[in-house]
């Protein structure tokens, strides 16, 4: 008797070197019989080597191959996306403390100097002058009653447009940051889809 199942690749997953990558690691499954559901889950895909790098792309088409050698009789509905992108995690080496505070240094200073360069771009201090002139009526060189709270007021800015305040989210709403980066991660793996990798495809469809 013919059985259904359905499958949903899960989009990009990790795993450590030499590992071997299970259907339950890569897809979703739905189907009436539990104990179909156990045995496909832990039919093998493939086995990471040394020669795949950091990256490496299972194919929905493979997976469907994998289940209809184990079990012929079953009907595989696929949804969603189609490909899964495994990425080999390697073990990071511990970042010294003298390279953090180098690179936090740089940033500092760069970041200052945007602002400092922008400001000097669009004359705030002699905006800052001019409506200080107009309200009091007095002319003020250093008009600390608007250079202090616009200083406060571009901190604060900065840290509600980045939705952080060190390791803390102010609220849900992803930060503009985020967004943008979460864009680029989603263009970066279809490239990786699309043209890269295409010998790991190859000797995965092979083995």
């Amino acid at each position: 008797m013919e059985q259904t199942v359905f499958l949903k690749l899960r989009h990009r997953i990790q795993v450590y070197p030499n590992a071997t990558v299970f259907i339950r690691d890569i897809a979703q499954m739905v189907t009436v019989d539990d104990a179909l559901m156990c045995r496909l889950k832990d039919i093998p895909l493939y086995t990471v080597q040394k020669r795949d790098r950091n990256i490496v792309i299972i194919d929905v088409m493979h997976v469907m191959k994998a289940i209809v050698r184990h079990f012929p009789n079953v009907d595989v509905q696929t949804v969603g996306p189609s490909q899964t992108i495994v990425e080999v995690v390697y073990e990071k080496k511990r970042l010294s403390f003298l390279y953090f505070a180098l690179v936090w240094l740089l940033l500092f200073v760069g970041s200052a100097l945007a602002v400092m360069n922008f400001h000097e771009d669009v004359s705030m201090q002699q905006v800052q002058q001019r409506l200080y002139r107009i309200i009091t009526g007095e002319k003020e060189a250093k008009p600390l009653w608007f250079q202090i709270p616009y200083s406060l007021g571009l901190g604060i800015g900065m840290i509600l447009f980045f939705n952080h305040f060190f390791r803390k989210r102010i609220n849900e709403e992803p930060s503009p940051l985020e967004v943008e980066m979460f864009q680029y991660q989603q263009s970066l793996d279809q490239y990786v889809i699309m043209h890269e990798n295409k010998e790991a495809m190859r000797r995965i469809e092979d083995d």
